[in-house]
């Protein structure tokens, strides 16, 4: 009978709280009432201050019993109670009583032999063991109790010979109040009520009367109040306050209650919610005040991990209090420090993410956030762990051996957390960067989960953190050391600011007393060495600008097609690249028959995928069609030996920016569980008009994406689309070369050794074919046309010089140059129309159709004759312009001294007729005999050809017998 009793009892010590019950027609609660009391009996409501005693009472509904009397309307099965946040106890206030005291009950008093200086405050129970007599009140002491593992305090006492225990602790969910409770209450004995009393200050001689032993249990069906049987000091070694009030001073406080009985069969809890109040008769709502007398003494300190300039770091941050005495302080007039509601932690700039990190990071989605629970499988993965937190709290220790055999001491018990990151935008604010702080205590069964958000500055990078939005304040539990850390190593969260000096972080803490009023501190760092022992810059711009350059292609054959790599990096400390410009050496060219363009809508919509999440969106639907790709992109990012590598797609576009070509290189910015959305960079592909030599001039390449810098450290291009990269033909030595340019504008110039291979294997085989057509009578003025062709098939080398003699009877006539074309008019396309002598057509493997363009006359070439410029048109624009002399012995003359690297396999080039518009005349009659021209071709290898065309001549029917003889 009385385990039963016992077992019901267990539900009236956990109701920490009072209630203002709602309207039942059967099982509830009835008056409820907590009071927090002065020791002349007056309502305590000074925030954070240690109340005399702590009075908690209830009674349940009754009914009227058959047999006289009443009974409970019901029989308690479940009840819970949380007390209002902010309320603390103290579980180490007194001395604690053992399992093997508790358990010895003293038969003269019936009392547990515990130590008085163990007692905490008395109970009153209001029971009936047996039906139809009036009820009984029972009043003994309570004991504070070493508690079990899980539990943060355990609290006991006996009635009638029989030991009752209640445990508490912190709720595991926000606002993580005090909370008790017992579930499956027996429903043997008739429990009617309680009235539980809590000493703030155990230890006041104001208690000895009513402490421990010297209590006389009073079970009168009246009364109830207890007698004294003497005097039992307090023996304890320390005085503690055991009871602290919230520091909060807005408006009444609720206690929350859940209750439900064995005869209900509706929801599984009754709720209850109940305001502090005045400890008047017909109590009003009262909250806690006097917020002004609430102290406020923060300090904070932080210290990254790594002093060099730079480097990938961790970070040390701690936060303490140790000025609260008035939390521990017994006195009557002690009042704690405020509990700090909101956190915002700024670290300086220069102190950035750093993007090695997401190398194997993984990321707590919202959901895995909202299944972690204590000692439970599944929440954040351990991937997604970044650093580590320790928490002391002075209402948490625990006992420590001491030397030499003395009494165990007391001792900070350190409470311990890990920092995870949350997934992006799959967290509990829906943002790019969330961090999580989980604190697990299985001993004392503490479970904290507090989201911090991390606000990064989109200009600088510069990192703001808050803990404590609205909805998500910081618990109201006192500490007075937090520590922090970042891991260290070569993936740390952070890197260190690129320069040496002294660096601040600034704290603004809001504390629940006064949020208006908050408090700014700052902790400074050092950085005093630079980057590997490399000496201090003392601002960004001294940082030298240093790049390493490399390129070629994979197979240097003479001729051969070859992926052709390029890659550009810089080391820690050194100013950030910011455009790369470089000129490929002559020959070195791309074929672009067959490959399409990447439009320019098709760019835009690239570029318009800068959005955070826009990089998966690329990766399954590329902006540009595969068939234009013609090679690849890795970038790396972050500091430190082990960087992030990203990869992306170089794609052939058209005209920008006055080139005529251009690549567009689109890098989805996926880093880990991050997507920063996509990068794309156009790069101009300049063509030297004489030369056919590419340049590549790169835009701007972002230094930072919403917030996050990417500490670009390496780019490497590798153009690997088959047959698309054709090496010179030419084995002289020759140079890659360009410039590296940094934010700064510091440029640095770029030069890489290349040199084709195996030039000698290559044959070289050209054929000419002149005509003339029109008046062949001397003074005539034919038209000219010359077909050169090349051989399809095989490795031949590229044409470096044509030299081509007309015989003496043609020259040039001198009156049809009114017209001319200078050098200015044929770059920008503003030759005279009468300055047209001709057309050209060149057909080539490198271009799907020929390029096509006129024949000028133009001068400004330093030549003392007007030279024969070419124009060819298409993808690309070239220019060729050959020297127009005459030579003794010989007739008229021109030699095109620099012919491009490039191949080609056929060139028709037609002169005009007549006598306004043909540079030609005859000096005799074309037919009379035939007309032989010579030719000298050069090979870009070396190799020469030389050849003596017979000029095909229409003379009536005796074409064919001269294009038989002598074609």
């Amino acid at each position: 009978m009385r385990k039963r009793f016992v077992a019901s009892l267990v539900c009236v010590l956990g109701l920490l709280g009072m209630v203002t019950p709602a309207a039942q027609a059967e099982f509830g609660l009835l008056n409820p009432d907590v009071t927090f009391t002065t020791a002349a009996g007056a309502a305590e409501m000074q925030a954070g201050s240690h109340p005399f005693a702590t009075t908690v009472s209830f009674q349940l509904n009754r009914l009227p019993s058959d047999i006289g009397g009443a009974i409970p309307d019901g029989h308690v099965k479940d009840v819970i109670a949380e007390l209002p946040p902010g309320f603390i106890g103290n579980p180490t206030a007194t001395p604690r009583c053992t399992g093997r005291e508790f358990s010895t009950i003293t038969t003269t008093i019936s009392q547990p032999a515990c130590p008085d200086s163990s007692a905490i405050g008395l109970i009153t129970v209001e029971i009936n063991i047996s039906p139809g007599i009036p009820t009984n009140k029972y009043t003994v002491p309570v004991y504070n109790l070493v508690p079990p593992p899980g539990s943060a305090v355990k609290l006991g006492f006996v009635v009638v010979n029989v030991p009752v225990t209640i445990e508490g602790g912190l709720s595991q969910v926000a606002p993580y109040r005090v909370r008790s409770g017992a579930l499956n209450i027996s429903q043997a004995v008739a429990f009617f009520g309680s009235e539980l009393v809590l000493w703030g200050n155990p230890a006041s001689p104001a208690h000895d009367a009513l402490r421990g032993h010297c209590v006389k249990a009073n079970a009168e069906s009246t009364g109830g109040v207890p007698g004294s049987l003497g005097n039992c000091p307090y023996t304890g070694k320390q005085q503690t306050a055991f009871i602290t009030l919230p520091s909060s001073c807005r408006g009444p406080q609720a206690t929350l209650l859940e209750a439900d009985s064995w005869e209900r069969s509706g929801p599984p809890f009754l709720h209850y919610e109940v305001l502090t109040n005045d400890a008047a008769p017909s109590p009003q709502p009262l909250g806690f005040g006097g917020c002004d007398q609430v102290g406020f003494s923060p300090a904070v300190a932080n210290k990254p991990t790594s002093s060099s300039a730079e480097s990938p770091s961790g970070l040390d941050f701690s936060l303490d209090i140790e000025g609260n005495q008035g939390l521990v302080d017994p006195a009557e007039d002690a009042v704690a420090d405020s509990a700090i509601e909101k956190a915002v932690v700024t670290l300086p700039e220069g102190v950035t993410t750093n993007p090695s990190v997401a190398s194997g990071l993984a990321a707590c989605t919202l959901a895995q956030y909202n299944e972690q629970k204590l000692g439970g499988d599944g929440g954040c993965p351990e991937a997604s762990k970044i650093g580590t937190v320790e928490i002391e709290s002075p209402v948490l220790e625990e006992e420590v051996g001491a030397p030499g055999g003395e009494e165990p001491q007391l001792a900070p018990h350190v409470l311990h957390g890990a920092i995870y990151v949350g997934h992006q935008h799959d967290n509990i604010f829906d943002n790019l960067l969330t961090i999580y702080m989980v604190i697990e205590d299985p001993q004392y069964g503490i479970f904290i989960k507090l989201p911090g958000r991390v606000d990064p500055d989109p200009r600088t990078g510069q990192l703001k953190t808050t803990f404590g939005e609205p909805g998500v304040e910081l618990p109201q539990l006192p500490f007075s050391h937090f520590r922090l850390h970042f891991r260290e190593g070569k993936r740390a969260p952070l890197i260190t600011p690129p320069t040496c000096g002294t660096f601040s972080t600034d704290a603004v803490l809001y504390p629940y007393a006064d949020p208006a009023h908050p408090q700014v501190q700052t902790a400074t760092f050092e950085v005093d060495s630079g980057t590997d022992g490399a000496p201090c810059a003392s601002q960004t711009s001294q940082l030298p600008s240093k790049a390493s350059f490399s390129a070629g292609t994979l197979d240097p054959t003479a001729g051969a097609y070859s992926p052709f790599v390029l890659r550009l990096s810089r080391p820690d400390g050194s100013q950030q690249l910011r455009s790369i410009s470089t000129t490929l050496p002559q020959g070195l060219l791309g074929k672009l028959a067959g490959i399409p363009y990447c439009s320019d809508a098709q760019i835009a919509q690239a570029e318009s995928r800068s959005g955070e999440g826009q990089g998966a969106v690329e990766l399954a639907s590329p902006s540009c069609p595969q068939a234009s790709e013609v090679g690849s992109v890795v970038a790396s990012a972050g500091a430190g030996p082990e960087p992030l590598y990203v990869s992306g797609h170089a794609y052939l576009a058209g005209p920008y920016k006055g080139a005529p070509l251009s690549l567009e290189i689109v890098t989805p910015a996926i880093a880990g569980p991050f997507d920063l959305g996509v990068v794309a960079v156009r790069t101009a592909l300049h063509i030297d008009p004489f030369t056919a030599q590419v340049s590549a001039v790169s835009d701007p390449i972002p230094t930072i994406l919403h917030g996050l810098p990417l500490d670009l450290r390496s780019i490497a291009v590798d153009l690997n689309r088959p047959d698309f990269v054709l090496n010179p033909t030419s084995c002289a030595p020759k140079a890659i070369t360009g410039t590296a340019t940094t934010t700064f504008l510091v440029v640095t110039p770029l030069s890489e050794y290349f040199q084709a291979a195996n030039c000698r294997a290559l044959r070289y085989k050209p054929h000419l074919r002149l005509s003339l057509a029109g008046a062949t009578r001397r003074s005539g003025h034919p038209a000219l046309r010359a077909v050169l062709t090349a051989p399809r098939e095989g490795r031949y080398a590229n044409t470096a010089s044509i030299q081509v003699g007309l015989p003496h009877s043609l020259f040039l006539d001198q009156g049809n140059l009114d017209e001319v074309c200078t050098q200015p008019q044929l770059l920008s396309r503003t030759c005279p129309k009468a300055s047209i002598y001709g057309r050209i057509k060149v057909l080539t493997p490198l271009f799907e159709k020929p390029l096509t363009g006129n024949v000028y006359i133009g001068v400004g070439f330093g030549h003392s004759l007007p030279d024969l410029v070419t124009e060819l048109n298409g993808q690309v624009r070239v220019l060729l312009h050959g020297r127009v002399d005459t030579t003794k012995g010989q007739g008229l003359r021109n030699t095109f001294e620099v012919v491009p690297d490039a191949p080609y396999s056929k060139v028709i080039l037609q002169l005009k007729g007549g006598r306004k518009y043909s540079l030609i005349e005859n000096s005799e009659n074309l037919c009379a005999r035939p007309q032989k021209a010579s030719a000298r071709f050069v090979a870009q290898n070396g190799l020469t050809s030389q050849q003596r065309p017979t000029i095909a001549v229409k003379c009536g029917d005796k074409k064919l017998r001269h294009g038989k003889k002598h074609g």
